[in-house]
């Protein structure tokens, strides 16, 4: 059988770099993995060389998708041969995730450090980096991964499906079964200008709101024990930061022996909130509700009621309070716990 002649996705100045990754139906791990390397300095210029054939692959300086090779030090990165089962947990211990790499998590695991020191300006070693390293990993290039080796995230029949996944639209700029040309050079370039454009975005937001986010919620975390001595209670000064995420994994890296239960925050009327901590991210359970007797009621009621002035509300479900201070939200909060010790419950 006749190889297809190579494909060149050319810049405009060219280069002798050549990135090599496989012709024909494109699909979003070999763009952005081509996208990845070209944000690196020695990759900034590169040819990419679209081709099956072993000849002209072996002329490259870095090959991803194809050529049933995976191997670092010759900078080999594909995945689709029988003997390949890495994850990212299996190349680096430390890390959690336990997905089969595509190339594109391939090349992020080994470039994408450096992808983000040039994207970001953080140095190597900053705490920052890592935590940013992690996050775009879990919440951006596993999904790649997953997509492209058929690795669903749940088992049994979905209720609907999903169609607007950055893979599934990469597939939609592939040419149409039935159209006159298959030439697949524009769509790749549109692929590739469309994935790098949405995980720069990303990488802004974590840059940018999430970071920010975790570095209030850490200094918060840390002086707990100055906001009620049992170190349950947490104080966000400024309201609207996203604070349940960075709890969470917060509670683990600083080691809080203690599970903090209550989140004060100003709301947009400079009314105080007290909210419970849920016992996880994806449940309504709370780790310690709001008193019982409270929940329903308002205003002077739940004032007279609790002993608290200022008190505005506590929703029926127990989840949340307001009250007009902070010293009032507060005094809601050490109540709860207060209830909760007398009555031999840990809220843990």
């Amino acid at each position: 059988m006749q190889v297809p002649e190579a494909k060149r996705l050319c810049t405009e100045k060219m280069s002798a770099t050549k990135i090599g990754t496989h012709n024909g139906t494109f699909h979003c791990d070999e763009v952005f993995a081509c996208f990845l390397l070209r944000q690196l300095p020695e990759y900034k210029d590169a040819e990419i060389v679209r081709t099956r054939d072993p000849a002209v692959l072996s002329t490259c300086d870095i090959v991803v998708d194809v050529g049933a090779e995976f191997d670092p030090k010759r900078h080999r990165y594909d995945h689709h041969q029988r003997s390949f089962g890495e994850s990212f947990s299996s190349l680096c211990p430390e890390k959690p995730w336990v997905t089969k790499l595509s190339s594109a998590g391939l090349v992020y695991l080994h470039f994408g450090r450096r992808v983000l020191e040039q994207l970001t300006q953080l140095k190597q070693g900053d705490r920052q980096l890592e935590v940013l390293y992690d996050k775009l990993y879990e919440s951006f290039v596993e999904e790649v991964d997953a997509v492209d080796n058929g690795i669903s995230q749940y088992d049994g029949e979905p209720r609907y499906a999903v169609s607007s996944t950055l893979s599934a639209r990469v597939s939609y700029l592939n040419p149409r079964w039935n159209s006159k040309s298959q030439d697949t050079e524009e769509g790749f370039r549109k692929a590739m200008e469309m994935v790098g454009a949405e995980f720069l975005d990303r990488l802004d937001y974590y840059q940018n709101a999430w970071l920010p986010a975790r570095a209030v919620v850490e200094g918060a975390v840390q002086m707990r024990t100055k906001v009620d001595p049992s170190g349950e209670v947490i104080v966000m000064e400024q309201g609207g930061c996203p604070w349940k995420e960075h709890l969470f994994s917060l509670e683990k890296e600083l080691n809080v022996e203690t599970p903090i239960k209550f989140v004060l925050y100003p709301d947009q009327n400079g009314q105080w909130r007290v909210q419970c901590v849920p016992a996880g991210l994806h449940t309504f359970q709370n780790r310690l509700s709001l008193l019982e007797e409270w929940r329903g009621v308002r205003d002077e009621a739940l004032s007279s009621l609790s002993g608290i002035p200022g008190c505005i509300f506590v929703h029926a479900s127990g989840f949340i309070g307001g009250n007009a201070t902070r010293e009032g939200a507060l005094e809601m909060a050490r109540r709860t716990l207060q209830a909760a010790a007398r009555a031999g419950v840990n809220g843990s």
